[in-house]
């Protein structure tokens, strides 16, 4: 499968993992994620590094001090940003959490890449239209903000606090682009994989791994603290344990293969693969994300004048996202 079809396919299962969450039966927030965030970010990852990898513990020896700790820095700091995105989604709905997450991790994690290994693109047009896009994205934002504040006044008992939810989502929006630099700065890692002979788009596991098991420290310890504080172990509905376990679990496979096949159609598509692919990786999350958050009824109520702001903003975040795609063509 090429490298653009791996990264739609990505795109449609982050857009959907969070749907599960809207199933589970008498659990918290908190217990819901730490169940998903064990899933996604240690389970599913290192299963997929132990059957791919001939011998990764030499990979990772053989990395360095350097290496591993720069993955832990993109990994907390994605983590945090991570934490961000599940309670600002909680607070706005999966609709217009995504919609301004997703804009700002899609410019942001395309122009740094670009800025770093590429600094030469940077005022060319290439450079040009990455920085236009950016502007269009923050336009977006501004126009989704406006749809949630009239939601919340049209059906306050169905949304969350618009405020707290909106700076939420923007500090997510911020971070969470970390997880793209794994993917784009980390190939060294990678490279040793190959030299055991795995091919360059299924080395790229052995990046995201590290990446993702450092998140997995801010999202798992914010819910155990959640957890003591709130009594939400007992919370549990009486016969939905399995069920609920299974649904996290869900989350958690939709989520982790999402990014896995990033990964793999970045890698598939050479030097600006992190710089290119992402925003294509962005996009299909955005439309996804906003078609299951309509279809699901979290719009419901909210007047047709919030439905036409909700429209402009989002699109233009897809016009931003199509702008920074054009501008990280090779």
């Amino acid at each position: 499968m090429n490298g653009l079809l791996l990264i739609l396919l990505g795109g449609v299962m982050q857009g959907a993992f969070t749907i599960p969450q809207k199933y589970l039966r008498g659990w918290r927030w908190e217990m819901g994620w730490l169940v998903y965030s064990i899933a996604a970010m240690i389970v599913f990852p290192w299963a997929m590094v132990l059957s791919t990898i001939p011998d990764p513990v030499a990979v990772y020896s053989a990395a360095g001090a350097k290496s591993i700790l720069l993955a832990a820095l993109f990994g907390m700091g994605w983590g945090i940003g991570s934490v961000f995105f599940g309670l600002g989604v909680a607070e706005l709905g999966a609709a217009l959490g995504f919609a301004i997450i997703m804009s700002l991790i899609a410019a942001l994690g395309s122009i740094i890449p670009l800025a770093v290994q590429h600094p030469d693109q940077l005022f060319t047009g290439r450079g040009l239209l990455l920085f236009l896009g950016l502007a269009i994205v923050i336009l977006g934002v501004a126009l989704c903000s406006k749809a949630g504040a009239l939601r919340q006044a049209a059906a306050p008992k169905k949304s969350g606090n618009f405020v707290r939810g909106l700076i939420l989502c923007i500090l997510s929006g911020v971070l969470s682009p970390m997880f793209n630099f794994a993917v784009a700065f980390l190939d060294d890692i990678a490279s040793l994989a190959q030299a055991q002979g795995v091919s360059g788009p299924t080395a790229s596991v052995t990046k995201i791994a590290v990446a993702i098991s450092f998140g997995f420290l801010a999202n798992a310890g914010y819910c155990l603290y959640l957890l003591r504080n709130n009594g939400g172990w007992q919370n549990t509905v009486p016969g939905a344990l399995g069920r609920n376990i299974g649904l996290a679990a869900a989350m958690g496979a939709l989520w982790f293969f999402g990014i896995y096949f990033y990964a793999q159609g970045a890698a598939n598509m050479g030097v600006y693969g992190a710089v290119f692919g992402w925003p294509l990786f962005m996009t299909t999350i955005l439309l996804v994300a906003n078609l299951l958050g309509l279809l699901t009824g979290e719009w419901r109520g909210a007047g047709s004048r919030a439905l036409r702001f909700l429209a402009l903003g989002n699109a233009a975040m897809i016009a931003a996202v199509v702008v920074i795609s054009v501008g990280s063509r090779p």
